[in-house]
């Protein structure tokens, strides 16, 4: 064999040794970046929850954080099935309560304790508005009551089972007008608040109600009055993390991102206020 040949085996041997030296750190390496929060968050939360995801993928690059938004009552119901969640954010103090041992027995009623006791704390409040689609409002929709008169033959509203369907029929009921539009058939039901909205803007129905945070986000809606004051209960959003959760640690890391101000100025630019 000749000297060359023997020195390009060795330069050969070197190669191969440090390919498998770098593949034997890759499950290293895959772990280190391995970590993952999932977070169940109110459908209404959509856009300042994902900006404060890319926010915290530069403070924490080794945590992915996956997101599953839907309406709260649909979530509360993924949770209770087994759903694989790490942190639940609810529209809404119900379908938190129902989850949580300490809530009122007669909101608990199956006595689910899902919720990491000492988690739990409200993280937005929001409120509730009427709105049209975007430049199209030719019988002057302006007011709660509209619905009630012949400016509206149909109004998009949120199923009885989400949040915003909730305050939804809570306003109906104070001011008096609940049954009457049921019985009209005056309703579009959705099946959460970004339903709601989507109606409104594609002209499907003369006007809707969702959070103002959502009309914000949307070029295609104009807001045209705010609900009654007094006619529903605040609006708060509960946060908490799950029993469930397979990293403790990294879910109440961004629990206090979420606490933080880079998140808080995100949500309050959207509209959100701070409880």
């Amino acid at each position: 064999m000749k000297v060359g040949s023997i020195s390009t085996f060795k330069k050969a041997m070197l190669v191969v040794a440090i390919a498998l030296l770098s593949l034997s750190a890759l499950p290293a390496l895959s772990q280190a970046a391995s970590k993952t929060v999932t977070v169940f968050a109110a459908a209404s939360m959509t856009e300042s929850m994902n900006e404060i995801a890319s926010l915290y993928k530069a403070a924490a690059p080794d945590v992915e954080i996956v997101y599953n938004f839907d309406s709260s009552g649909t979530l509360k119901t993924q949770i209770q099935e087994g759903a694989e969640c790490d942190i639940f954010i609810s529209a809404g103090q119900r379908q938190m309560n129902q989850i949580d041992i300490t809530a009122d027995a007669g909101v608990n009623t199956d006595k689910l304790d899902f919720v990491l006791p000492g988690t739990r704390f409200n993280i937005v409040a929001n409120r509730v508005v009427l709105i049209v689609p975007k430049g199209k409002n030719p019988k002057g929709i302006s007011d709660f009551n509209d619905a009630a008169t012949d400016k509206v033959s149909l109004i998009a509203l949120g199923n009885s089972d989400v949040p915003v369907g909730q305050y939804s029929e809570e306003i109906y009921k104070k001011l008096g007008s609940w049954d009457a539009l049921n019985s009209q058939k005056k309703i579009s039901f959705a099946s959460n608040v970004k339903e709601v909205l989507a109606q409104v803007e594609a002209g499907a129905v003369d006007c809707g109600v969702v959070y103002s945070t959502d009309a914000a986000t949307s070029g295609g809606v104009d807001i045209v009055a705010d609900a009654p004051a007094g006619s529903h209960a605040p609006i708060t959003y509960p946060a908490a993390i799950l029993k469930r959760t397979k990293d403790e640690d990294a879910a109440k890391a961004f629990i206090q991102f979420l606490k933080s101000d880079a998140s808080q100025n995100v949500f309050k630019r959207i509209g959100f206020a701070i409880p």
